[in-house]
């Protein structure tokens, strides 16, 4: 490991034209990293950087490109912009498979991401995201680490010695803050109606937003609850910190809330910080199917863009914009279909643009991201309606249930000219 002056940091004496570039994501970017690469892009050009599912940091933008090409698989955050002028493509793709495409299909010379420590045993922390950053270092040519003196030295799965590291910089810099979404009384009553299949020992996969925010605030009375999800918030902190949240009964890691990283702010980051009930995992860990089917009381909760009437699924994009990801989904939702006590929930508000268009359309607008030989339940405002094992009357006459009152009766038209079904708008 070479410890490298920020002034004397000359990237192209390590990078070559046309190198793929894996950057760790979200609140993990390594900011002073990522902005010497841009200001340097003079010097090291065409470069394929891969930011995965979503950035929050303002780097790139698509003015502050640098001449290189962004590779991503979620259009979260700033990379929106990215994908709509053009700049970004995106691999859609599972987050499961992810460890089996980095190297190969999403080329890997380079990595740079964000560390905390070191430890006793010189050994350092992958602090805010461990995802798919380890499987980035173990493939790359040249690692770059950034040593952040604010980030949190968190419990991780994989330990990153020094003799992994080729090149380390040593910064003090604020971490990227997300705070929770604020939570509507419309997010409450979605929560409400999904809180019923949240039991005491259940097993949680969630989001990140204000839906479930809301439902982490429904839980406050449930007992023994597990964690085992691919990003948290601030909003698990208080569930953890009173017991709800104890892992006790989970058949997987027991005792310990695991995740793939922190989108949160310094309430989270003070919370994790040598914090043993949290550990950060990688994909292999938090996604593998063989590791989910272990947890007999999975209940996933994921949302989604729009669901049709048979009930599947669009979480990525709409029309031409593509503005989600397939991520986790598909991971989760199978696992906790399939879960003995567990249950799949998609989650989501049945209208959108100020109640002017339905979320549960006759035929989507995007992608299918999520089967409807996958789903187990869809929620909204209106109630939730367990769809796996139904027929396609059953599903089309319960997803017209979730629907808005107002956009009933064109579905029930729609039902009976695309699937024959006569259902009733009441």
């Amino acid at each position: 490991m070479q410890r490298v002056r920020l002034q004397e940091l000359d990237l192209q004496s390590y990078l070559r034209p046309g190198d793929g570039v894996v950057i760790s994501q979200g609140t993990a970017e390594p900011r002073t990293l990522t902005e010497t690469l841009l200001s340097q892009s003079d010097s090291v050009r065409e470069l394929s950087i891969f930011l995965g599912c979503g950035s929050f940091s303002g780097t790139f933008t698509p003015e502050r490109t640098g001449g290189h090409r962004f590779v991503g698989y979620g259009g979260v955050g700033d990379h929106r912009r990215l994908i709509q002028c053009g700049a970004m493509d995106i691999i859609p793709a599972h987050v499961s498979s992810l460890p089996n495409l980095i190297g190969r299909e999403v080329r890997c010379d380079v990595a740079m991401i964000q560390v905390s420590g070191p430890r006793t045993d010189g050994s350092f922390s992958y602090s805010l995201s461990a995802d798919y950053t380890a499987e980035a270092v173990t493939k790359a040519r040249v690692v770059f680490a950034e040593l952040n003196r604010n980030a949190p030295e968190t419990y991780c799965d994989a330990t990153l010695d020094a003799a992994q590291i080729d090149v380390l910089i040593e910064t003090e810099r604020d971490l990227i803050q997300m705070p929770s979404a604020p939570v509507t009384h419309l997010d409450r009553a979605i929560a409400a109606n999904i809180a019923q299949f949240i039991g005491d020992r259940s097993t949680l996969q969630i989001g990140y937003g204000a839906i479930p925010e809301a439902i982490i605030a429904t839980l406050g009375d449930r007992k023994d609850l597990g964690l085992h999800t691919g990003v948290i918030g601030d909003s698990v902190v208080d569930l953890i910190e009173r017991g709800v949240i104890s892992n006790f009964y989970k058949e997987v890691t027991a005792g310990v809330s695991v995740t793939g990283a922190l989108w949160g702010t310094d309430r989270l980051y003070d919370f994790v910080d040598h914090n043993p009930l949290v550990r950060l995992c990688g994909i292999k860990q938090t996604h593998a199917p063989e590791v989910l089917v272990q947890l007999t009381r999975l209940v996933t909760i994921n949302s989604a863009i729009e669901v049709d009437l048979t009930g599947q699924v669009n979480a990525e994009q709409v029309g031409s914009e593509y503005i989600g990801a397939i991520g986790g989904q598909v991971d989760f939702v199978r696992a906790g279909a399939r879960a003995p006590a567990g249950a799949s929930i998609i989650a989501l508000a049945s209208t959108a643009r100020g109640g002017t268009v339905s979320k549960i359309v006759a035929r989507l607008a995007g992608p299918v991201t999520t089967a409807r030989s996958d789903v187990d339940i869809i929620a909204t405002e209106h109630g939730a309606a367990r769809l796996k094992g139904c027929s396609l009357r059953t599903r089309v006459e319960r997803m017209i249930g979730l629907a808005d009152d107002r956009f009933r009766e064109d579905l029930a038209r729609a039902a009976f000219t695309m699937y024959g079904v006569r259902a009733s708008p009441a």
